[in-house]
């Protein structure tokens, strides 16, 4: 016999209420403050060049399928061509002048707004006005499809703060 759904389960959201999430959010203690000379300055970084040129060996050297790499996601390929910055170099694969990067940030205290694309000017001002948020830079050819994770890094002024509010219309239905 099926159980019936009881309020407070997860996934019963009255229209117009924040979920328990939202709630129990605004109580909880904020982590303790990091010392950070220059929030505007990558700390713990992360760079996958030694990955990227094994798997470039690897994809040139028949040890792969083209498919194995050259899979960029439809939302990255579309990121890619309205949000995309040009690199100065040509892609690995293909050659095409049209390689660009893909700069990502996420972060709790973004709140609605994590996992959202950026331009890398924007970076510095986002380091004076969040904590901590990490960044993730993706390399992609709209030509081949060649994707690739080169670098992630983090950012913030060590200030821990509150999750932005979600929007309404973005609230949990």
């Amino acid at each position: 016999m099926a159980v019936p759904r009881r309020l407070g389960v997860r996934g019963s959201v009255v229209r117009g209420e924040p979920g328990r999430a939202h709630r129990s959010s605004g109580s909880a203690p904020l982590a303790e403050p990091e010392d950070v000379a220059d929030p505007a300055l990558p700390r713990s970084v992360v760079d996958f060049a030694l990955q990227r040129k094994s798997a470039l060996h690897t994809f040139f050297n028949g040890g792969a399928l083209s498919s194995e790499f050259c899979d960029a996601d439809t939302y990255l390929l579309r990121a890619a061509k309205f949000h995309g910055e040009l690199t100065a170099h040509p892609c690995p694969v293909c050659r095409d002048l049209g390689f660009v990067t893909v700069t990502y940030v996420y972060g709790d205290e973004l709140g609605p707004y994590s996992g959202r694309v950026r331009q890398s000017q924007e970076l510095g001002a986002m380091a004076s006005q969040f904590g901590r948020f990490k960044v993730y830079v993706v390399e992609v050819c709209q030509r081949c499809h060649w994707n690739y994770l080169t670098k992630s890094y983090v950012l913030g002024d060590g200030v821990p703060r509150r999750a932005l509010p979600a929007a309404r219309d973005l609230m949990e239905l």
